[in-house]
């Protein structure tokens, strides 16, 4: 039987370059009817006294309360930037130095959960205005990281606001924002050594074909890559550009992993890691967890592989990397290895003892936020005595933030031992036990909340 031209024509095809461009047409085709859907939302609202964005109350002038439509509904920022846009495209070979300083090889891709992850803030003016929505797996981890720097910045760096949970649920729609490009500005900064930020935006055109050394996800290929080299410079960039972190299907928190990676550079990565780690996730469930090299580089900039301060020496005498530097923000653990007193599980003073009261916490290897409003807490060790912690734990059938009251001081080895005998024993959250890492016999009072077991 002959085969036409035509179909000969069409069987030549490239297949690979047809999944892409229908790709790039179903990502355009939900950027549009996003657009639709706000255009007919848009039509005949008006901003009232309690609605308006610049903060709740204020009322509007009489005869003024109607707004047109275009002042309301201004276009979005697509999370797809012009090819045009500057910067350098992704090279075949820095696409799988990344797949293997993620991976370990460049079979693997980053599984549904972490390509459908972004960052994105509860409602402002609300309980947890200040709190980033959180996924599961390894994308939580990044996410409550992120969350510390967040509240490092509306707690204790921006100016003009008291360090107070009041203020923490009065943040606009445009503090959150500046509250994230802040955040995400400063982790790469860090990352860097201060000398230079590498940012990481998608384009519409792909620059890398799928090969041996390289599996395309459709995706890494179309990267564009932005060097900034001052601090300030790299939050202005990233605020301009946030919708390509915070949108839905932005794959928001890959690109920030990726910068992250390229801030540091794979050179400082490679020293930086050990034996004990050459990659940066581990495959779980189907989907791939962060090891703690990546948890150290948010917090640190340095992606230690370890929690112990300094270095330590293996039974086999390789040498294990831990903190070298006091963090800005904490990191606390609760888990198997800990409870049984690990020596290498156990974390170190310098991540215990933060610049700033906050500290990521991994209770059994689900993370969450441990904070104080209290800016002297760590400074000052009258303050340890009695005091407030706040713990977001990102769960959506709570309420997502309880107020604990720590008690150092109570001495509960003063009483007397025949008044326990008939009690029965109380069980511990694990979330007092992290604490208790950091502060030895501290009873820990829920409020009212049921503790988190």
């Amino acid at each position: 039987m002959e085969v036409s031209d035509q179909e000969q024509s069409s069987q030549g095809l490239d297949l690979e370059e047809i999944t892409r461009k229908i790709s790039l047409l179903d990502r355009w085709r939900k950027i549009f009817s996003y657009l639709r859907i706000r255009e007919l939302a848009c039509k005949g609202s008006h901003v009232s006294a309690d609605e308006n964005e610049d903060g709740p109350g204020i009322a509007q002038p009489k005869g003024q309360g109607h707004l047109p439509p275009s002042s309301l509904c201004s276009i979005p920022s697509p999370s797809i930037i012009p090819s045009n846009s500057g910067g350098v495209p992704i090279s075949p070979a820095v696409a799988t130095k990344l797949q293997h300083s993620l991976f370990g090889n460049s079979a693997h891709a980053f599984s549904d959960d972490w390509e459908k992850a972004c960052f994105r803030f509860h409602a402002p003016y609300s309980d947890l205005a200040f709190a980033l929505e959180v996924g599961e797996g390894g994308v939580r981890s990044i996410q409550m990281a992120v969350q510390g720097s967040v509240l490092q910045h509306l707690l204790f760096t921006r100016e003009g606001r008291d360090c107070s949970l009041h203020s923490l649920c009065a943040i606009s729609k445009q503090e959150q924002k500046r509250a994230l490009a802040a955040a995400l500005a400063g982790l790469l900064w860090v990352a860097g050594e201060a000398q230079k930020a590498t940012i990481c935006l998608v384009t519409e055109d792909a620059y890398v074909a799928s090969s041996p050394d390289h599996a395309g996800d459709n995706f890494t290929e179309q990267l564009r890559l932005f060097e900034v080299l001052e601090r300030e410079a790299t939050e202005k960039f990233i605020h301009d550009r946030l919708q390509c972190f915070t949108g839905e299907g932005s794959h928001g928190v890959i690109l920030f992993l990726y910068s992250l990676i390229l801030s540091r550079t794979f050179e400082r990565l490679q020293k930086d890691l050990d034996v004990s780690t050459i990659h940066l996730l581990r495959p779980h469930a189907g989907g791939f967890l962060c090891r703690q090299a990546v948890v150290n580089m948010i917090l640190t900039g340095r992606a230690s592989p370890n929690v112990f301060n300094g270095c330590q020496n293996e039974k086999s005498q390789e040498v294990l990397h831990g903190v070298l530097t006091r963090s800005d923000i904490g990191y606390l653990q609760w888990g198997k290895r800990a409870s049984e007193g690990e020596r290498l599980s156990q974390v170190g003073s310098r991540l215990k003892t933060p610049k700033f009261p906050i500290w990521l916490c991994d209770i059994r290897g689900r993370h969450s936020v441990l904070f104080s409003t209290n800016r002297h807490l760590l400074s000052d060790w009258r303050a340890e005595r009695l005091f407030e912690l706040h713990l977001y734990s990102g769960q959506r059938l709570r309420d997502g933030l309880a107020r604990l009251t720590v008690d150092t001081h109570s001495h509960q080895w003063e009483r007397d031992p025949c008044e326990d005998e008939h009690r029965p024993r109380r069980r511990f959250s694990p979330v007092e036990m992290a604490i208790r890492t950091k502060w030895g016999e501290a009873t820990v009072n829920w409020n009212g909340t049921l503790p988190f077991f």
